[in-house]
């Protein structure tokens, strides 16, 4: 940050005037000199970059806001596809499961078929 500039010997000429002994006139002065070599002061070309930055960082934070949009839509479009494909082969799954029971239904109803035609000839014989 730039230091505040500070004419010391004109304040000392200042205050000599006012009637101010001179040895005292150069203490405040060395005084108000030491304490702007403290201070810690935003100048108007510091604000002005702040906000240039401050600017910089709110376009960087827009472009990160749209690719995010972007990249939310995207992943929206592929767990919709996920969706319709688990949906397709949880459908194909089902079908094979339903056609695998009525095969079982059809060999149990064969075998007591055949249990059944086994026993009667054992009981009532040829």
């Amino acid at each position: 940050m730039p230091a505040v500039t500070f004419d010391t010997l004109k304040f000392v000429e200042t205050l000599k005037e006012a009637g101010v002994p001179e040895t005292q006139a150069k203490a405040f002065s060395t005084a108000v000199r030491e304490s702007h070599e403290a201070a810690d002061v935003a100048t108007k070309e510091d604000i002005t970059d702040l906000r240039h930055e401050i600017g910089d960082l709110r376009h960087e934070i827009k472009e990160l806001e749209t690719g995010l949009h972007h990249e939310i839509g995207d992943l929206r479009h592929e767990i919709k596809e996920l969706e319709t494909s688990l949906r397709h082969e949880m459908k194909e799954l089902d079908l094979r499961r339903q056609g695998e029971i009525l095969l079982l239904k059809w060999m149990f109803g064969l075998l007591i078929a055949g249990v059944v035609t086994l026993l009667l000839k054992a009981f009532f014989g040829a």
